[in-house]
């Protein structure tokens, strides 16, 4: 069997993949699928009959309903089998995360606790850690909580103030402190903490029992959104942490953190998913029954133009969310074959995608924003209601733009990374910059001369990938190392980059969809593919713009303005009547089936 093509974390810029190397949602096996349908059921059964309920501050409410998923498996799934897990692959845990998504504030308390609340000590722990604790999370019988953030400690999570000293007899560590906007704060057993021992620089991790003596829980935040979700201050005056619940080594804290922080960025992008279809259902079911003028609004050209942007938008989300997935499952076999520990091949698997775990977070966060507010504009006053589960789930939405590092953060990290991948030889990113730079005034477009749909879609993907490339040489030259303080510039590189992948993705899905059923059954989804190419031409342009207007002196404008004008002229796309195709296919079907 022929091996599958994989490119390193960023290596997409310079690289190509054909469409069957890339694994698409179509593949999703039998087994992959009935998880799926579990975790829908449970919301059906568990989470819908009792949404006003899942939006109030209820502690035992929410621990109640942890609980339930735990007997029905939905805890371990990405537990290895030795500590009461399903050790099911990376792809299934992204389907576990999208399929919980549509759980409004129980997706939040449920993946805080199968992630973040668990996975660190499955990861990082030793042996006897993982025995003692990893099971009885992945059962349920012990909830977790990981605690990072500090009232002074936000993003820049290293200069925390927690500390933790040796006790004098050498057997505990003194924990004092305070952290701040904590899930699952109010319930949790078990706390993932970091702290500075002593006088040391960085953070190191320790697994703290919530019931010791001197771990004092406030009183639950009021919330914008995801009120259901426990979120509160906890202060540590004095608690004695055994030594052995040391996570990690000394001083290894930060490093923990920061790859939980990729870990959790790249399942937020599969977790806002399923909120997102769920938002598009409710869209379009109140359309097929709202009448005005004597006639359904699902049938106005402007509301169709709604549902169906709301569709390609999640559609290429999906494509580029399972396109990574099935890298990091991949990449984690290969570490794991080297001889490397499960835990530390699982979470080494998934920080080697950090610059895709950037994009993913910011992408798919805003367009679960932009599909939630469109429901509501479908609604129209009755969105405004509190009584519409819309209405939830547009407050719900806003806070995973300020998750797992707010999408500012997350933006700067997508080139940050992307260029230091580059400089440790991962890619060649600034020798290909270089070249297409040197070659400005000799560049032609290629998309328009090509006969076959899919490399002429492909063609225009690589025209993109070469205006990347102008600016970020162009940038790179005039501000030299102080280009990381244009923050931006790094932003109109950073949404590039993400039009270009996601983009990508979605032409090699549909490539791959074409492949597996024929032309005729992929016909619609090349209207997704048209839309998505069309406007993706538009955005880089603009973002191509606003950078060279920042840093192109009078000599360079006109060649760099010249250049970005044909690498991104692209034939007119028909854009009204492929949305309505959309459209009316899930007007049809009256539910999200794409």
């Amino acid at each position: 069997m022929e091996q599958r093509k994989i490119l390193k974390s960023g290596e997409f810029l310079v690289k190509e993949i054909e469409s069957k190397d890339v694994f698409i949602p179509e593949e999703f096996n039998d087994e992959q699928r009935m998880i799926a349908d579990t975790c829908r059921d449970f919301l059906e059964t568990e989470i819908y009959p009792n949404l006003d309920d899942v939006d109030k501050p209820d502690r035992e409410m929410m621990k109640n309903r942890l609980k339930k998923a735990a007997e029905l498996g939905l805890m371990g799934i990405s537990v290895s089998e030795e500590y009461g897990g399903f050790g099911q692959s990376f792809v299934t845990q992204m389907l576990v995360a999208e399929a919980i998504g549509a759980g409004y504030s129980f997706s939040v308390a449920f993946m805080a606790h199968t992630g973040i609340g668990t996975l660190p000590i499955l990861y990082y722990g030793n042996e006897e850690q993982r025995q003692k604790y990893v099971a009885r999370l992945a059962a349920g019988e012990l909830l977790g909580a990981y605690c990072l953030t500090e009232p002074g400690a936000g993003s820049d999570a290293n200069a925390g103030k927690t500390n933790a000293r040796l006790s004098e007899d050498g057997r505990h560590y003194i924990l004092n402190g305070q952290k701040m906007w904590i899930t699952n704060a109010g319930f949790a057993d078990i706390q993932t903490v970091f702290a500075k021992i002593d006088n040391d620089r960085v953070l190191s991790a320790f697994i703290v029992e919530s019931n010791s003596e001197g771990v004092v829980v406030n009183p639950d935040e009021h919330k914008m959104g995801i009120k259901g979700s426990s979120t509160a201050q906890i202060f540590y005056n004095d608690v004695k942490v055994p030594v052995e619940n040391l996570l990690g080594a000394r001083g290894g804290g930060f490093r923990i953190a920061l790859n939980l922080l990729h870990m959790g960025r790249i399942k937020l992008g599969a977790n806002v998913l399923g909120a997102s279809k769920k938002a598009i259902n409710d869209s379009v079911q109140y359309a097929n029954e709202r009448k005005q003028f004597g006639t359904m609004i699902s049938s106005f050209g402007a509301i169709k133009h709604k549902l169906a942007e709301q569709v390609v938008r999640t559609f290429a989300a999906e494509s580029a969310n399972y396109r990574v997935s099935k890298d990091i499952d991949d990449q984690i076999e290969r570490y794991k074959a080297e001889g490397c520990d499960k835990g530390l091949a699982s979470i080494d698997g998934i920080s080697h995608y950090a610059v895709e775990a950037a994009i993913l977070k910011v992408y798919s966060s805003e367009v679960l924003d932009f599909v939630v507010d469109e429901a509501v504009q479908i609604y129209g006053g009755m969105g405004y209601s509190a009584e519409m589960a819309v209405e939830k789930a547009y407050r719900d939405s806003r806070i995973n733009r300020i998750f797992e590092g707010t999408n500012e953060i997350n933006r700067l990290l997508v080139v940050d990374t992307a260029m230091k991948r580059a400089m440790k030889g991962d890619f060649d990113l600034f020798g290909e910059a270089a070249k297409v730079y040197e070659g400005l005034d000799t560049l032609t477009g290629s998309g328009e001369r090509v006969k076959d749909y899919y490399e002429e879609k492909m063609c225009h993907i690589r025209d993109y990938k070469k205006v990347m490339l102008i600016i970020l040489h162009g940038a790179s030259k005039k501000y030299e190392r102080k280009l990381a303080y244009e923050q931006e510039v790094l932003n109109n590189l950073s949404d590039i980059i993400m039009e270009i992948y996601v983009t990508e993705s979605t032409v090699l899905r549909v490539c791959k969809m074409q492949e597996m059923k024929g032309a005729d059954a992929a016909a619609l989804y090349r209207d997704i593919v048209d839309i998505l190419v069309y406007d993706a031409s538009f955005k880089i342009r603009k973002s191509a713009y606003d950078a060279l207007n920042a840093f192109a002196g009078p000599s360079d404008s006109g060649r760099i303005s010249g250049a970005v004008d044909m690498l991104t002229r692209i034939p007119g796309v028909d854009v009204k009547e492929a949305r309505r195709r959309i459209a009316d296919k899930l007007i049809e079907d009256n539910q999200y089936k794409f």
